[in-house]
């Protein structure tokens, strides 16, 4: 519902504080254009609506409805389709570009391996935000939607990022290496090159992803917040679970021969 203000528009608190003896669930408000406030809860009920409509009237004389909108399962459900297709894709993508950027050092793993450990990295880390972010829609009603799927995708472009630049330096020192090194060695020389530079690029993202949820507002706080949670994970996915992975599919590999 998006309610327009005569004079000056009430803050967000007042608002809350004027429509909690409704109960409404999923409660947002966000300001717009032209002394208006969009709110945004969890009823397609008429009478929640008049409800609503005469808190406000009581309270801000002036304001008046512009326009009420439902969104019903229907949307819900192409919402959530087209999220899973465009992140399935993302990852066959750069499981694709990743193998075929490494086909130079296919030995002594082969370049298919690399893409591999990105994407289960990169799932992990899809995985662990979607969990947090259930457990909050659970106990405290938090809903997700646009910006959240934006969140997921801007998730698997930076996670990938950090475990390219391991790859990359792998590959270097594969190149450059002697038969003298096995190839956990390198990948452990490898991940210690790029540990500092790794965990300092992800603290600058995190100390503006911290201010940007505590003094963003609240349209892009959930927005905000999955990023700080999928980056996190994602900084130590590529330390501890990509590179990893590697060395367990080199050792399965000899163990088999």
């Amino acid at each position: 519902m998006e309610v327009q203000f005569q004079q000056s528009v009430p803050t967000n608190q007042d608002l809350q504080d004027n429509l909690k003896e409704l109960d409404l669930k999923s409660l947002t408000l966000q300001p717009t254009q032209n002394n208006s406030v969009m709110i945004r809860y969890a009823s397609e009920e008429d009478k929640v609506n008049q409800a609503v409509l005469k808190v406000l009237g009581e309270k801000y004389p002036n304001s008046s409805q512009l326009r009420v909108d439902y969104i019903n399962s229907s949307v819900s459900s192409e919402l959530k389709s087209k999220s899973l297709w465009a992140i399935f894709w993302a990852i066959i993508g750069i499981m694709a570009y990743i193998a075929w950027a490494f086909r130079k050092v296919s030995r002594p793993v082969e370049s298919w391996k690399y893409g591999a450990g990105a994407v289960i990295a990169l799932a992990h880390d899809i995985l662990i935000t979607v969990g947090v972010f259930s457990a909050l829609g659970h106990y405290t009603g938090m809903e997700v939607g646009i910006p959240f799927i934006a969140a997921l995708m801007t998730i698997l472009g930076f996670s990938v990022h950090d475990t390219i630049v391991v790859y990359d330096r792998t590959r270097e020192n594969l190149l450059k290496s002697s038969n003298k090194e096995s190839f956990p060695e390198i990948v452990n020389l490898s991940l210690n090159q790029t540990l500092v530079r790794s965990i300092n690029t992800s603290l600058t993202v995190l100390i503006t992803l911290l201010a940007i949820y505590f003094f963003g507002g609240e349209s892009i706080r959930d927005f905000s917040l999955a990023l700080l949670i999928g980056i996190f994970f994602g900084t130590y996915s590529s330390i501890f679970v990509a590179s990893a992975l590697l060395v367990t599919s080199y050792k399965l590999q000899i163990k088999n021969k």
